[in-house]
């Protein structure tokens, strides 16, 4: 819940400010609690909306969005948005998702099957699972300039916290998929157990999203 909210206070220093922001309630909430209990002194929290911050304009040194234009439509007016409110000579950074490469070996049928219904989900909100390969357009779009991109995936171990991801995504839209059409309940309630008994194998490899990372500046 804290993003990187904790490493930007890092790099500021005591003398230095970071603002949060996410439109969500309970996630300011468990935001501001992580900041809370580590300290950070440095950051505030905010409720606002990332298409429509309301902050002022060429105000900060920089700015930073993880994971959020994979989960909403028309990233481009995010992304200008972002970038609008930083200053001449100022940077900017970005970490998104494609989702395409994500996968199990063995493979699993009833992932495959889940994963074409959220994907037929997001495409109907007009969300790009796999914007991540693009943000460097977008940010180019928006004026920034000295880009620089590279990508990371990750192979998950037994054990370790991020194999459970698959199964939380689809189970945290469960609703949204059932009464959207786009899988039966009783099939989805199917292929999740099923996802589940998979994920707790320690012979099965899990693969990650591919990640991109992106950093630029604004002219002076």
């Amino acid at each position: 819940p804290g993003g990187v909210l904790h490493l930007l206070a890092e790099r500021v220093g005591p003398g230095g400010s970071v603002l949060g922001l996410d439109r969500g309630h309970e996630f300011v909430a468990l935001a501001r609690r992580f900041v809370a209990e580590r300290g950070l002194t440095q950051v505030e929290v905010r409720e606002g909306d990332a298409y429509d911050t309301g902050l002022p304009k060429r105000s900060f040194d920089g700015a930073h969005m993880r994971l959020l234009l994979v989960n909403v439509p028309e990233p481009e007016r995010v992304v200008r948005e972002a970038v609008s409110l930083v200053r001449p000579g100022g940077w900017v950074a970005s970490f998104e998702a494609d989702y395409v490469p994500h996968c199990f070996d063995p493979p699993l049928p009833a992932w495959s099957r889940l994963l074409e219904a959220y994907t037929a989900h997001a495409r109907a909100q007009g969300i790009d699972l796999s914007v991540g390969r693009r943000i460097h357009r977008l940010f180019r779009g928006a004026g920034v300039t000295d880009i620089r991109v590279d990508a990371i995936i990750h192979v998950f171990p037994a054990g370790h916290e991020r194999r459970g991801f698959p199964r939380s995504l689809i189970a945290n839209s469960r609703g949204k998929l059932v009464e959207g059409g786009f899988v039966a309940r009783d099939d989805l309630e199917r292929d999740l157990a099923a996802l589940e008994s998979h994920l707790s194998r320690p012979d099965v490899q899990v693969t990650s999203n591919l990640f991109f990372r992106l950093t630029g500046r604004l002219p002076d």
